[in-house]
């Protein structure tokens, strides 16, 4: 088993990056969490690894953190999860944000990465809310709410990430009587100063 790599960053690609270790040069499958954190092309990096073996299938999957690693080891025991679709949601959203969409049951917001609806999103927060809370080391976040699931998809329509969105609404303070495009407006006064 293959529990990391380093090397010289040779290629950087849609998800993959290909890594030269000595005069082996080997493709890497990546989240773009990860791939957003790797230096330029000829510098060397350093990748924890997660080899998915099936009867037709040799993957290597890498990632900057152990906590991405031992999230996606999680999503991919989920029925009907594969690593497609966990690198997918680690692609979209961080894991502290996943983390926090289990633990609080915010099935809304898992059910906006593509290829995931609402059942498998379910499914997800079910089978790993009490893994999670038993056993994540993870960095807690400000949670986005159930009531924010309205306002990250206006905001996704709009051309942002989940990430961008939720990140721009965890940092809102929030008053009552606020309606959605009270904060919709406010997270894009958010996003306009970064």
């Amino acid at each position: 088993m293959i529990a990391a790599i380093e090397g010289t960053l040779v290629s950087k690609g849609n998800n993959t990056v290909i890594v030269k270790a000595g005069p082996v040069s080997i493709m890497v499958n990546v989240p773009g969490s990860t791939l957003s954190r790797l230096s330029s092309i000829g510098t060397t990096v350093f990748l924890h690894t997660h080899m998915y073996v099936r009867e037709d299938i040799l993957a290597l999957y890498g990632f900057s953190s152990l906590h991405e690693m031992s999230l996606f080891e999680q999503l991919i025991t989920v029925s009907g999860i594969g690593p497609k679709v966990a690198l997918s949601l680690l692609t979209t959203l961080s894991a502290e944000q996943i983390t926090t969409a289990i633990m609080s049951g915010n099935a809304d917001l898992l059910s906006q990465v593509p290829g995931i609806g609402k059942k498998t999103a379910g499914r997800i927060i079910l089978e790993l809310k009490g893994k999670l809370e038993k056993g994540w080391e993870g960095e807690a976040i400000a949670p986005v709410s159930l009531s924010d699931s309205d306002a990250v998809a206006a905001l996704t329509g709009l051309g942002y990430s989940i990430r961008e969105a939720t990140q721009a609404l965890s940092s809102i303070a929030v008053s009552e009587g606020m309606t959605v495009e009270d904060r919709v407006r406010l997270a894009l006064q958010q996003l306009a100063r970064q």
